[in-house]
């Protein structure tokens, strides 16, 4: 059994890959002190790097689940994700209200998605 570890620290990688499987750690904003828009579309930016990073892309995600710190911004969310994921791959989502573990974060994704090998 082969798990790949990626820029791995004491607690945790940014990402594992095991059988055709990637794990992202979560993500979040790249501007912390941005507006929810300016926060989500950071966020998906570094996941867009992270997955080609490792050989695949958004159409290779399987299941994303996502914190806002608010369900206020669900809608602003929603409106910024339907247009950054390719129409007919959609994957399975869950998206719930979290205390964030800093008080400007807005919004943090976590993705699992597919590659080659």
């Amino acid at each position: 059994m082969t798990i790949e570890r990626f820029s791995t620290n004491s607690r945790m990688s940014r990402i594992v890959k095991h059988n055709g499987t990637v794990y992202l750690c979560g993500q979040v904003a790249k501007d912390r002190n941005g507006d929810i828009q300016t926060q989500v579309i950071g966020m998906l930016e570094k996941v867009d790097d992270l997955l080609q990073s490792v050989g695949t892309d958004r159409t290779h995600i399987l299941s994303a689940t996502i914190y806002l710190a608010d369900m206020e911004h669900f809608n602003a969310l929603n409106e910024i994700w339907d247009n950054w994921i390719p129409e007919g791959y959609a994957p399975a989502r869950a998206c719930v209200q979290a205390q964030m573990a800093s008080p400007e974060l807005l919004v943090e994704i976590s993705v699992i998605a597919a590659t080659d090998g």
